[in-house]
């Protein structure tokens, strides 16, 4: 979380976050995104644009709702808790987001999680 969202507190966060050669940056149409990264598409809201198809193949890849979408499914996921402590928060963010890029829970995603990377290490 930053105080200011501004192009320069913007662009100081994309520049060290994602990799000029490596990755896509969609955003909305705010003004203070354009210019940050090579690689750079925009979906326009004030049209009601949510989504694009930027390239025809029939799948719309254009989009700036997965952070939302994250933080939507991670509110739903700590619902049931009915609370936590804002000491033990980053936990319940790591199992979420340990569940979450598993896709499948399996008993190598049991072990890792209860029993960290030593048990991992030598499984490898």
């Amino acid at each position: 979380m930053v105080e200011h969202a501004d192009k320069a507190t913007s662009r100081r966060i994309i520049r060290a976050s994602i990799p000029a050669r490596s990755t896509l940056l969609f955003t909305d149409e705010a003004t203070n995104y354009s210019g940050l990264h090579p690689h750079h598409g925009t979906v326009c809201h004030a049209l009601h644009e949510w989504a694009r198809d930027g390239d025809g193949d029939g799948v719309r890849e254009v989009h700036c709702n997965s952070c939302e979408g994250a933080g939507a499914a991670l509110r739903t996921y700590l619902r049931v808790f009915r609370g936590v402590h804002k000491y033990y928060l980053a936990e319940y963010v790591a199992t979420f987001e340990t569940l979450l890029n598993a896709k499948a829970i399996s008993p190598a995603v049991v072990r890792r999680m209860c029993f960290a990377d030593h048990l991992h290490a030598r499984d490898s």
